[in-house]
């Protein structure tokens, strides 16, 4: 038993760092800086991106993504996710993760080259009604619809299989618009409300929609190539994540919400990852790690 948790883990840890052992390369650029980052141990931010309910999230955050047909057609034009998509995913958590738990200027250094790869991702989509508009991933309203349903799916898989945050939603929405000023978001929510809002917005105005593209990244995220030990748990999860999402948007995905306890199977498999991957992830220890140096330098 003890060697297949161990199997299990180095699984684990490799699909979601790049390495076995969970601590890639630049984990050790955490341990070093002059400040305690955008946010710091006890905020809203650190205390959601702890949780193991991350998981569930990401695999949200894709689904959600994809019915904006202008982000669908970036990720269809340049996007690799089908070639590498551990390696897109592992590039996604070190930005998320450097922003969380790396001093202010290694956040600012992470935002500016996702900016950069942002700069050459440029073309045309056919928009819902029709017409054929340019893209570039740069243009603020595709900025704002990836950042707010990120900050949505975090936000309700914590509220749905995590404990709670400190000051709110309210206060982790708040701390997150941080994040995507630093990305270039114009108009990141501050709330709760807005977000919800601005969520409400792009479906009301007729923005979003299904299509080709997006039933095949919806197959691709159902069923991604990880190993086969592995894919009991991530289907609870994925039934788990589509349960969380809005009947209107799980309508457009062409998804159904499973009739099964989903959500309570996905808590009981999260339980179990936590389990095995342990209380804390590198990350947060090497940002403690800093955080202390600077406070007894400060003594």
């Amino acid at each position: 038993m003890g060697t297949l948790t161990n199997v299990w883990r180095s699984h684990l840890l490799s699909t979601l760092s790049g390495d076995d052992d969970g601590r890639p390369y630049w984990v050790e650029s955490l341990e070093t800086g002059n400040d305690a980052g955008y946010f710091g141990p006890g905020s809203a931010s650190w205390t959601v991106h702890a949780g193991i309910s991350t998981m569930v999230a990401g695999i949200r955050a894709l689904l959600m993504q994809t019915l904006h047909p202008g982000a669908m057609a970036g990720v269809h034009d340049w996007s690799r996710y089908q070639e590498d998509p551990l390696g897109r995913l592992s590039g996604t958590i070190q930005w998320l993760l450097t922003v969380t738990y790396g001093d202010r200027a290694l956040a600012q250094q992470a935002s500016t080259r996702v900016g950069r790869f942002h700069d050459r991702v440029v073309g045309t989509y056919v928009d819902a009604r029709g017409e054929e508009r340019p893209y570039a991933a740069g243009d603020a309203e595709l900025l704002s619809w990836v950042h707010v349903v990120f900050t949505d799916a975090f936000l309700r898989s914590h509220e749905t299989w995590g404990g709670s945050i400190p000051g709110g939603a309210d206060r982790y929405v708040d701390e997150w618009a941080t994040a995507g000023e630093l990305i270039g978001v114009a108009d990141a929510p501050h709330s709760e409300a807005e977000l919800r809002a601005q969520l409400e917005a792009f479906r009301a105005d007729g923005t979003l929609m299904g299509g080709e593209r997006v039933d095949e990244a919806v197959r691709f995220i159902r069923n991604p190539p990880l190993r086969k030990g592995m894919m009991p748990a991530y289907r609870v999860m994925f039934a788990g994540a589509v349960a969380t999402i809005p009947r209107e948007y799980r309508q457009m995905l062409g998804l159904k919400r499973s009739p099964l306890p989903v959500v309570t199977a996905t808590r009981l498999v999260l339980g179990l990852v936590r389990i095995v991957l342990g209380p804390s992830s590198t990350s947060e220890r090497a940002a403690r790690k800093r955080i202390a140096s600077l406070r007894s330098t400060a003594v």
